[in-house]
């Protein structure tokens, strides 16, 4: 069978091709979540990474997983917007802390429970046994490596499913949306 992902044509009908299938579902309904809250997947992640604390912005670079200059260009384009907001240490200038404006923790809060409602859809047409499987080996296979990842207000699992999402917009077969 051939299969078409945009960047090549595969013939194969494999596990792996299923899994590249489940990871651009998962990242196109989180893009597209992200976009019903006027954000990119980028800008969601930063604003739910800093919601519960502000960070160092090398803490930030490390957590998300980006490079400090493409940490600092999406920094830049989301204080632009009145979310986000930079603070030298007392103690340290060179040290920048980040944290989230009110207007960023009511878009973080809302983005948030946006995910945890309609992320989880796209395992709304199996069983409820096949949901838990799948639950269960989405967090053995991309477990949460960080308290801000592993809150999961509404207790269903959908924060590891958008953990998920947003490791496969940063990583996926796809160019990630820029912030």
């Amino acid at each position: 069978m051939v299969r078409r992902y945009g960047w090549e044509a595969r013939v194969s009908d494999g596990f792996g091709d299923r899994l590249i299938g489940l990871s651009l579902l998962i990242q196109r309904r989180y893009t597209q979540i992200c976009a019903d809250h006027d954000l990119t997947p980028a800008q969601a992640q930063l604003l739910c990474t800093i919601s519960g604390q502000p960070r160092c912005m090398a803490e930030l670079a490390d957590v998300l997983g980006m490079a400090r200059n493409a940490l600092s260009q999406l920094v830049d384009r989301t204080e632009r917007r009145g979310l986000v907001r930079r603070e030298c240490q007392t103690t340290d200038r060179r040290m920048i802390m980040l944290s989230v404006t009110p207007a960023g923790q009511a878009a973080a809060q809302a983005v948030h429970t946006d995910i945890a409602d309609r992320l989880p859809d796209i395992a709304a047409g199996l069983g409820a046994a096949d949901q838990g499987e799948l639950r269960r080996l989405a967090t053995a296979i991309a477990p949460p490596k960080c308290p801000e990842v592993s809150r999961d207000a509404a207790g269903d699992g959908s924060a590891e499913l958008a953990t998920t999402a947003s490791r496969a917009a940063r990583r996926g077969p796809t160019r990630p949306a820029r912030g």
